[in-house]
């Protein structure tokens, strides 16, 4: 069983600002208000195989989460671009996709979210249909405001 969800922002900006903003994992903390701090695990330019530990506040308590770029290819000319980054944390396995399309003069970003259990116990299967939806929505409203945060960076470069 999983969970997945999708949001669409249009920005105000080239496909190039906003492919620099999703793809600073550094800079992130700076630029979006839940992240909490980055610890880099890789050096060099943002790739497939760069991975780094995220730590964000959901529901009052930090979680440090490891991450991975398993697929990466930056817009070129009015070509799209996409990004996929996985994570896996206790039995569940997260996606998250970025991508970048050229429209009306600016960009649209498009977040594909997904969670999944990859070792499902009976219990485990319980717990994601009672309060996975919860999940979700609190998920769901912690990504839009990721958007909206960068939409502003990528606006203001």
């Amino acid at each position: 069983m999983d969970h997945k969800t999708t949001l669409t922002q249009h920005i105000n900006a080239p496909a190039e600002s906003v492919w620099a903003v999703v793809t600073d994992i550094p800079g992130s903390a700076a630029t979006l208000s839940g992240i909490d701090s980055i610890q880099m695990l890789t050096d060099g330019p943002y790739g497939v195989g760069t991975r780094w530990k995220e730590t964000r506040t959901m529901m009052g308590r930090p979680e440090t989460v490891e991450m991975g770029v398993a697929q990466c290819e930056a817009p070129v000319r009015s070509r799209a671009g996409s990004t996929t980054v996985t994570a896996r944390q206790g039995g569940a396995g997260y996606t998250s996709r970025f991508a970048v399309v050229d429209r009306d003069g600016g960009t649209d970003l498009t977040l594909t979210f997904g969670a999944e259990l990859i070792t499902p116990s009976r219990l485990g299967r319980i717990m994601l249909t009672v309060f996975g939806p919860l999940g979700m929505r609190i998920t769901r409203k912690a990504l839009a405001k990721d958007m909206a945060e960068i939409a502003a960076k990528a606006e203001s470069l």
